[in-house]
C-alpha cells in the first residue's frame, strides 16, 4: 500500500487552493494528482482536517462483532453447532455472513 503523502505538502495545496488557484492547477504545480486536491480541499472545507486518514488495518470486524454475545450464546447451547446452522441462525437475527471461517475466526 502507497505511503499518505506529508501533510506539509496538503497543507500547502490547501493554501495554494484557498489563494486562488484551481484545484487541477495546484494539483500540477505540486504534482499531486487532481482528485486528491479535490478530496484534501473538500475535507479541509467540511471538517478542517488536513491529515491522511488511516490506512489499512481490520475493515470487517465490526459487522461479526454486533453479533458476539448471540454467537457464543448457541455455541455454549450446541457445542457442535456447524457454520451453516450458526450462519442460519444469525441471518434469521437479519445479519447477511458468509459461510467462510475466516470472517468468524476472531471469535474465542
Amino acid at each position: 500500500m502507497a505511503r499518505s503523502l506529508s501533510e506539509d505538502l496538503r497543507a500547502r495545496v490547501i493554501a495554494a487552493v484557498d489563494g486562488g488557484l484551481s484545484r487541477r492547477a495546484a494539483a500540477a504545480r505540486f504534482g499531486v494528482a487532481a482528485a486528491s486536491v479535490v478530496r484534501w480541499v473538500r475535507e479541509w472545507r467540511e471538517a478542517g482536517v488536513a491529515r491522511a486518514k488511516r490506512q489499512g488495518g481490520d475493515q470487517r470486524s465490526h459487522r461479526i462483532e454486533a453479533y458476539r454475545d448471540i454467537i457464543l450464546a448457541a455455541i455454549e447451547n450446541q457445542v457442535d453447532m456447524t457454520l451453516a446452522e450458526l450462519t442460519e441462525l444469525l441471518r434469521q437475527k437479519a445479519a447477511i455472513l458468509s459461510t467462510s471461517p475466516v470472517i468468524i475466526s476472531g471469535i474465542r
